[in-house]
């Protein structure tokens, strides 16, 4: 029994956060990881759209061709992938083995339609977190100061953010990023609690 118990307290986990362009995810997910005490890898996701001024390859994204992208996925190397806006992004499968291999938990921040994917595949391993910003108008804001699309993207990000909030009922938890500091906060407290739960609870629910 002793060893029941501590083995299943160690299995590692996947860490989804979703949330819409604009909430803050991104730059919440990297100040997360960059806490070795955490435990936690970050996997950054294959992308065939084109990079963005300021941004990094292997540290944003994985940037790759389409044709490169359609390979991968024949070659089933990805856990989960969707078309946004006319450009495709994917997990990779090999990092997340890995990483669990190592016993380490992964953080993935991905779209809600690939987190419903794996939410298909993995429940059990995964526990989903939402971001949202704290307003409609806070959100606008925060993409007019990215300055990275044009107006009529802009519209077509915003519509978007709608229908992904829609989905927000599907998460386990919502975080709303009015505070960058305190989000961070609440996002390690989630995952220590997560981390401290009865996994050996009868029928494997949780108490809450």
């Amino acid at each position: 029994m002793w060893n029941k118990v501590v083995k299943n307290k160690n299995k590692p986990m996947l860490w989804v956060v979703s949330g819409p362009s604009g909430s803050g995810k991104t730059t919440l997910c990297m100040r997360l990881v960059r806490k070795k005490r955490m435990g936690i890898a970050r996997s950054i996701s294959f992308t065939t759209r084109p990079i963005k001024r300021g941004e990094k390859n292997h540290r944003d994204y994985v940037f790759i061709s389409k044709k490169e992208f359609l390979n991968k996925i024949k070659r089933g190397e990805l856990l989960e992938w969707q078309k946004v806006f006319g450009n495709f992004y994917g997990t990779s499968r090999k990092l997340v083995e890995e990483a669990f291999t190592k016993n380490k938990d992964v953080l993935l921040c991905i779209d809600v339609k690939g987190a419903l994917e794996i939410k298909k595949r993995f429940a059990k391993r995964s526990v989903f977190i939402f971001i949202v910003a704290p307003s409609e108008k806070e959100l606008i804001q925060r993409t007019k100061m990215r300055a990275r699309e044009n107006r009529q993207e802009m519209k077509k990000r915003l519509a978007f953010a709608k229908t992904e909030l829609s989905y927000a009922k599907e998460y386990d938890y919502i975080i709303v990023n009015d505070d960058l500091d305190e989000a961070v906060k609440n996002l390690e407290s989630i995952i220590v609690a997560r981390r401290l739960e009865n996994v050996l609870h009868p029928a494997g629910k949780s108490r809450r």
